[in-house]
C-alpha cells in the first residue's frame, strides 16, 4: 500500500512538472519580440465616404507585420521558420513601455491617414482643408533637458513664439541655434496647453543643437465629401500609399483595379512621395497568402552608403523582389517613388 501511494505521488509530481514546463514554454514572456508575416486586409472595410461606396471588383490591401513578445517556444520556432525574425526590445520599442509604444504607433497611423486623405483628395479634385497643428512628440531622449517636461503624445505648437507649417520649419529654426541656448516651447496635451523652457542639447546623429525628441506631423485634414478611416488594430505609418489609392478610387469612382487584388506598402508624404518601411519581405508573404497579384514597393536609388544602413543591406524594392521570386513568382512587384507613379501604373496596365 505504501509503495502504491509512493508511485502515485511520483506520477503526480511528474505531471505537475510537465504541465509547469508546458505553461512556461508557451506563456513565459521573454524580453525579445518576434516579427512574422501579418495580414493583407481589404481597405474597403477601413474607408467610408458618403455617397462614394466601393463597389468595384478586386481590392486594395494594406499589409502588416505581426509583432508579438517572444515566448520560449516562439523564440525557438523563429530560429527555424522562414520570414520570422527575433528583434531585441530596444530596437522595437526604443526603450519605451509597451503602452507608450502602442500610442506612438497610433499617432504614426493617424498622421499617415491624414496625409493620405490630403494627397488622394487633391488628386481627385475634391475640396481639401489642411491645418498643420504642430509636431507630435513620439519619444524623448534621456539626456534631453525637456525630458519629464514634455511627454510622448504632446503636440509642440510653437517654439520661441513661432509656429511653422511643417516639421522641417521647426527643425530648421532649432538647428540654427547653439547647444545650450534656451528654447521656449508651447505644447498641447489633450485639451490642456502649456509652456516649458530648457536648454538645447547636442544631438548624437547630427551633432547639431536640438530638443532631443523623435517626431511626426500632427495635421488636421477635412475634405468635402467627408472621408472616414478606421484602421482598427493596425498601427504605424506604412499604410499611407495604399490608403491614398483606396480613397482616390472611391472619390473618383474610377475602376483602376480592374478586378485585381493589389497590395503594397510605403509611407505617404505631403508632396505625394512614397517612403520606405520595415519588414517588406514579411508583407510580401502576407500579400501572396491573400491572393494579391500586384505589390507596390517604395523605390529609392541604391547607393553603397544607403545599403549599409538598409534591412538585410537591400532597399525595400530589392528585398521585395527577391522575396517574391521565392514565395510568389507570379506576383508583380512594382517600384514606386510617388503616389502619381502608382496611379499611372494602374491606369496604364
Amino acid at each position: 500500500m505504501r509503495s502504491f501511494f509512493k508511485r502515485k505521488s511520483v506520477r503526480i509530481g511528474v505531471s505537475i512538472l510537465a504541465v509547469s514546463f508546458v505553461l512556461w514554454a508557451f506563456l513565459w514572456p521573454l524580453s525579445d519580440y518576434i516579427e512574422s508575416p501579418g495580414s493583407a486586409d481589404n481597405l474597403s472595410a477601413f474607408v467610408k465616404i458618403k455617397n462614394h461606396p466601393d463597389r468595384k471588383k478586386g481590392a486594395f490591401m494594406i499589409t502588416s507585420v505581426r509583432l508579438a513578445q517572444a515566448r520560449p517556444v516562439s523564440y525557438l520556432l523563429a530560429k527555424v521558420l522562414p520570414y520570422h525574425t527575433i528583434e531585441d526590445e530596444q530596437s522595437v520599442t526604443g526603450g519605451q513601455s509597451g503602452a507608450t509604444y502602442m500610442r506612438m504607433q497610433t499617432f504614426y497611423m493617424q498622421s499617415a491617414i491624414n496625409e493620405a486623405k490630403a494627397v488622394a483628395a487633391k488628386a481627385a479634385g475634391a475640396k481639401v482643408d489642411k491645418k498643420y497643428l504642430g509636431i507630435y512628440v513620439m519619444a524623448m531622449q534621456k539626456q534631453s533637458k525637456f525630458n519629464g517636461r514634455l511627454k510622448v503624445g504632446d503636440t509642440i505648437t510653437k517654439v520661441d513664439g513661432h509656429h511653422f507649417k511643417n516639421a522641417f520649419g521647426f527643425q530648421r529654426y532649432i538647428r540654427a541655434k547653439k547647444v545650450g541656448d534656451k528654447l521656449r516651447v508651447n505644447y498641447q496635451r489633450g485639451t490642456k496647453s502649456g509652456q516649458v523652457a530648457a536648454p538645447l542639447i547636442r544631438l548624437s546623429a547630427t551633432k547639431k543643437a536640438g530638443i532631443g525628441i523623435s517626431l511626426t506631423d500632427n495635421v488636421k485634414v477635412t475634405t468635402q465629401p467627408q472621408i472616414s478611416v478606421d484602421p482598427g488594430q493596425i498601427g504605424g505609418p506604412s499604410g499611407g500609399l495604399m490608403f491614398s489609392l483606396q480613397i482616390y478610387s472611391q472619390l473618383t469612382g474610377q475602376d483602376i483595379r480592374h478586378g485585381r487584388k493589389i497590395a503594397g506598402t510605403g509611407t505617404i508624404n505631403p508632396d505625394g512621395s512614397v517612403g520606405e518601411i520595415g519588414g517588406i519581405d514579411k508583407k510580401i508573404v502576407a500579400a501572396n497568402k491573400a491572393g494579391a497579384t500586384i505589390f507596390f514597393a517604395p523605390y529609392v536609388k541604391p547607393t553603397k552608403a544607403l545599403l549599409a544602413l538598409e534591412e538585410e543591406h537591400q532597399t525595400n524594392y530589392q528585398l521585395a523582389k527577391e522575396t517574391a521570386k521565392k514565395v510568389a513568382p507570379k506576383m508583380k512587384v512594382v517600384p514606386v517613388k510617388t503616389f502619381k507613379e502608382a496611379l499611372q501604373y494602374l491606369k496604364t496596365h
